[in-house]
């Protein structure tokens, strides 16, 4: 049980951040977020199916 416990206590290892004057931010979350704009900009710019045949 405390090997166990040991080696979980290896497992947690401080992520990598970025940080910009007061701004600092992990890059896990810094992936997230650059992948939620990039969907936010394609939902904007791609047509709804079927949107353009209307009259």
């Amino acid at each position: 049980m405390h090997e166990l416990l040991r080696q979980a206590g290896r497992a947690i290892t401080p992520g990598t951040y970025f940080g910009w004057g007061e701004v600092t931010i992990q890059s896990g979350n810094l992936v997230i977020i650059i992948a939620m704009l990039a969907l936010f900009v394609l939902a904007l710019l791609l047509p709804f199916p079927g949107g353009r045949s209307r009259k």
